[in-house]
């Protein structure tokens, strides 16, 4: 957005990854590539990746551009998911690079500091993957919304785009969710990976996981008879559906459906 509102620049935006950035890339005088895009803006994506060359090289490119004012250089873009103050307190990010090409900087929140986009998101890859795909734009349940604006989502808007994309993909929120669930919450648990939440958030969750639990081997005792399944939990019918909605559990396949 910021090179599509220049005036100064006409040439097109060029994206590169800096972890695949060649050693020539930052080369001195003509051979370097920032010579060349002297009128373009330059888009340097993870630059928290680059090696500690590509870093002294940059530098050194940047620091002649500056000097020779017939040599200017591109307009300098840069992203990193990395805490660069961090990168460079453990001597791992060049703190004169840092200050170079930090003239304005924009940080913004993980997405699950965040949570209020998330809505807006899922609407916005829901219409792109639905056109994409030629198919109806699903219409997605509330526990479904609920499920996708409770996960922590690790790897930001990627991988709810990814999630979403899925869904489009496979046309049918129930299969796409049950296979959601089980693969982030089991992944996160053979990583090991943990949340940072209170003692009381973690009771309320292990109280809803036991509730479900019983539930579920309610359900299947009575194979899937759910005025049996209430009776045998001693709560009424309509306490029995309100839970299976608020579990999410109406979104599994039935195998004795219709046996109410």
């Amino acid at each position: 957005r910021i090179h599509q509102l220049s005036t100064q620049h006409s040439e097109p935006l060029h994206e590169v990854v800096c972890a695949e950035i060649s050693s020539d890339f930052f080369g001195s005088g003509n051979g370097s590539k920032l010579t060349t895009l002297a009128s373009a803006t330059l888009l340097l994506t993870e630059i928290g990746d680059l090696s500690a060359s590509s870093q002294s090289k940059m530098w050194h490119s940047l620091a002649e551009s500056e000097r020779n004012a017939e040599s200017r250089g591109p307009r300098i873009l840069a992203s990193t998911r990395r805490n660069l103050d961090q990168e460079i307190r453990s001597s791992r990010f060049r703190e004169d690079l840092y200050y170079r090409i930090s003239g304005v900087c924009l940080r913004v929140p993980p997405l699950r500091h965040r949570k209020e986009d998330i809505p807006l998101l899922i609407d916005f890859f829901l219409n792109k993957y639905s056109t994409l795909f030629g198919r109806p734009k699903s219409v997605l349940s509330s526990s479904t919304l609920r499920f996708l604006s409770e996960y922590s989502w690790p790897e930001n808007v990627r991988e709810l785009e990814d999630a979403v994309k899925t869904i489009a993909a496979i046309g049918d929120e129930r299969v796409a969710i049950a296979a959601m669930r089980s693969a982030f919450f089991d992944g996160r648990r053979r990583n090991g990976e943990t949340e940072s939440i209170s003692l009381k958030e973690a009771g309320r969750a292990a109280s809803r996981q036991a509730e479900r639990e019983l539930i579920l081997k309610a359900l299947s005792r009575t194979r899937w008879n759910r005025k049996r399944a209430a009776e045998e939990l001693r709560i009424s019918y309509k306490a029995l559906l309100y839970k299976l909605k608020q579990f999410g559990v109406d979104e599994y396949a039935n195998p004795n459906r219709g046996e109410d």
